[in-house]
């Protein structure tokens, strides 16, 4: 899908061909919230895209579920370190379940990159430990997609973009 004339910010941007790379590629996301203590955070965290919401998963007792319910705000960024890099920069609030076991998605995401006798050990492992999770599922309200070649940061200099 084309995106040039998209602006930054429309969440149409999500079916870009760009977008939808980083969603379904094996990397880690970037998350930045604000924690309990007010100040800033940004941790890598695996996810799951389901088509409407980027998954991800965490432990019972993680901190971070309780800065998240109580400032659920989010900005997330996949990107690439190749050149010329892609980004996929979204925003919006996490919406904080808890899960009596693993969540799907975390199974999903953890599998993608493990080989299977492997995958199938670890999770007999969690399930036979009681394991319990939280699942954080973001629905995207602000969408932003770089490239570096037809899409960049809206600061860039008009020489590099070709703007006046």
């Amino acid at each position: 899908m084309t995106t040039g004339v998209l602006p930054q910010g429309d969440v149409a941007l999500l079916q870009s061909d760009i977008a939808q790379e980083l969603l379904h590629k094996d990397i880690p996301a970037r998350m930045a919230y604000t924690a309990s203590d007010g100040t800033p955070r940004v941790l890598p965290i695996n996810h799951w895209w389901t088509g409407t919401e980027l998954v991800m998963a965490t432990f019972t007792g993680a901190a971070k579920v309780r800065a998240l319910r109580r400032s659920p705000a989010v900005a997330i960024t996949i990107d690439t370190d190749d050149a010329p890099p892609h980004v996929l920069l979204l925003r919006g609030d996490a919406v904080v379940t808890d899960v009596d076991g693993i969540a799907d998605e975390y199974e999903l995401t953890m599998r993608r990159g493990m080989p299977a006798a492997d995958a199938d050990a670890y999770f007999d492992r969690l399930r036979a430990d009681g394991a319990t999770m939280h699942r954080i599922a973001v629905r995207p309200t602000w969408v932003g997609v770089l490239d570096f070649e037809t899409r960049f940061p809206g600061a860039a200099p008009s020489t590099i973009t070709g703007s006046d």
